[in-house]
């Protein structure tokens, strides 16, 4: 009986792995490809998740809804670049200021602190409900594969770009990248408005599929994003070399994580300590390169002899 249990909770935590990985491809932009530790995700999230709900209970299309969460997001994403860049303020400080104004932003735009969507009522794209016992076209996890297969299609189009390159070039070597003439501070607002108008379009397909939008929604986030990263880069990094399969291992690790979750929940442990057990997932996997480099480095090697 509760391994049967475990198998029917599994398509949920594939589609909300899959809805997060989004998410984590917002956050590999900044922390791997501009290099910046940006926090302003956990603000972000729940900003595209208040405007899409906000939209459609005022009587908005879906999609009209997600493109208002996704230059929502966009838009905190430019806050955040111009703390760190017209104001000189360090990355970690700007984006902390700006998921501390979307506290009371987010407040403002829902009301109060929960507002709920009920699927009966409102064309959603994504839900719950449509996990299981529904057409393929319509099942959360088809829907938000494909919606994720042109995201990467996009994205792996547009790094290709000159502009593209340029902001790979920032995050790489910025001195360098500024000595051929590329400007430097136009590419971090615009890899930070990238990164947050998709984790706001995950807040926003979050909000959908959980049929509500909740001022705690994005809280921790930050860290689930990261785990997905590691998580992805781990499992996937030998594999996939290209840009876009990168992007889809970070996704596949989204869901890995979502999987491991479940099955954490499944053998009773408290959930109370699921963004504990996160954070030490995360410290370990980030403290590895530096473990390997300190303390097995030079394991095996002979010292070299000395020339008389």
């Amino acid at each position: 009986m509760e391994i049967i249990k475990l198998i029917n909770a599994l398509p949920g935590a594939v589609a909300q792995g899959l809805i997060w990985g989004i998410m984590a491809i917002g956050v590999y932009i900044t922390y791997r490809v501009l290099d910046i530790a940006d926090l302003t995700v956990d603000g972000s999230m729940c900003t595209g998740g208040a405007v899409c709900i906000m939209m459609m209970l005022s009587g908005q299309n879906v999609w009209v809804s997600l493109l208002c969460a996704l230059l929502a997001g966009m838009a905190a994403g430019l806050a955040t670049g111009l703390f760190h860049t017209f104001m000189g303020i360090p990355a970690i400080l700007s984006g902390i200021l700006t998921q501390l104004g979307l506290w009371s932003v987010n407040l403002k735009i829902m009301g109060k602190a929960n507002q709920a969507i009920n699927v009966d009522k409102y064309k959603l794209l994504v839900s719950l409900r449509f996990v299981k016992g529904v057409s393929v076209y319509k099942n959360t996890i088809f829907v938000v594969a494909v919606i994720i297969v042109i995201l990467i299609a996009v994205l792996y189009w547009f790094f290709g770009t000159e502009l593209g390159c340029s902001i790979r070039a920032t995050g790489c070597n910025d001195r360098m990248a500024r000595a051929q003439g590329i400007n430097t501070d136009f590419n971090r607002v615009l890899g930070l408005m990238i990164s947050n108008g998709l984790v706001a379009f995950s807040g926003a397909l979050l909000s959908q599929y959980q049929g509500f939008a909740d001022i705690n929604m994005g809280r921790g986030a930050i860290v689930i994003g990261l785990a997905a990263v590691i998580i992805g880069e781990a499992l996937f990094g030998r594999i996939f070399h290209n840009f876009g399969f990168r992007l889809l291992g970070l996704v596949l690790g989204s869901v890995v994580y979502y999987l491991v979750v479940q099955a954490v929940i499944w053998r009773g442990i408290d959930t109370d300590l699921l963004k504990l057990l996160t954070a030490l997932v995360v410290a370990v996997f980030l403290a590895i390169p530096t473990w390997k480099s300190r303390y097995f480095s030079g394991h095996g090697k002979k010292p070299a002899k000395s020339k008389q």
